[in-house]
């Protein structure tokens, strides 16, 4: 009796309950946002250096991106706030992404820690090393959108005429929105490959499937590219070509990832 009740004992605290799983959940989520909180209190107290040297350096004639292609020239705009505590909000609103872009390594880490006990461990094996990735591919497609996209597309956006004298003017609010869509999902867009590693490890994808659909692909990858960005097709082509590429990439890491799963299956 003593034996069973033991074992029992153990049982019960070895198996979680819903409950139990919501608390970590809830644990592991004040964690994140007290790391992006931290992140987005400096960003706060040093506004001078993210705003001049962050956040407006793309519309500076000393950015790289217009070092490197010289047919681009930022123009001059000037910027406005149009309503009553516009700049204070977006200044809320700049810490508060600069502190995800800047703490998503911890979140991620913090989010696998969450799901790591959950798998078995062939299926840890496999993710071996997936905080790392994860965190370089979002890190890479947040700087191609800082970089490149919003660089082009704000010099065609706003140095755009229709053949009459027009005063450029916009207003903070509108250019930290366009900035933070052409880098956050740029940096989500970029884990195509990771997602698709773990996809074909599950036999959900294969590289013959993606091989098949890629016409099906490319037109997908053209419509999340306009959902994202502004209805030019400039800056369109320019996050809907590395993201086709990326999928051109992901078809070889699905048929390394086929031939782990037929393997484990043998």
């Amino acid at each position: 009796m003593l034996k069973i009740a033991k074992k029992g004992k153990e049982t019960e605290e070895g198996d979680m309950s819903f409950l139990d799983h919501l608390e970590e959940l809830r644990w592991h989520i004040i964690k994140s946002l007290g790391a992006i909180a931290i992140v987005a209190i400096v960003c706060m107290i040093f506004k001078d250096f993210v705003f001049d040297c962050i956040i407006f350096a793309p519309t500076s004639d000393w950015f790289p991106t217009y070092k490197v292609f010289t047919i681009l020239s930022p123009p001059d705009v000037k910027f406005m706030q149009v309503e009553v505590g516009e700049t204070f909000l977006v200044h809320i609103k700049v810490s508060f992404f600069l502190g995800l872009i800047v703490a998503f390594p911890y979140v991620f880490w913090q989010f696998w820690q969450f799901l790591k006990p959950g798998l078995y461990a062939k299926e840890q094996k496999a993710a071996r090393g997936v905080v790392f990735i994860c965190s370089m591919l979002f890190t890479i497609g947040v700087i191609f959108g800082y970089y490149i996209i919003t660089p082009f597309a704000y010099s065609f956006l706003l140095g755009y005429d229709v053949g009459i004298e027009v005063t450029n003017g916009a207003s903070i609010s509108s250019y930290v929105t366009y900035l933070t869509m052409f880098t956050i999902p740029t940096g989500l867009i970029f884990e195509l490959p990771l997602v698709v590693y773990f996809l074909a490890r599950v036999g959900l994808v294969t590289a013959t499937s993606m091989k098949q659909y890629r016409k099906h692909a490319i037109i997908g990858i053209l419509v999340l590219a306009a959902f994202i960005t502004p209805p030019d097709i400039m800056t369109q082509f320019l996050i809907g070509i590395p993201v086709y590429i990326l999928y051109e990439i992901s078809i070889g890491i699905a048929a390394r990832a086929e031939k782990k799963y037929n393997s484990d299956l043998d």
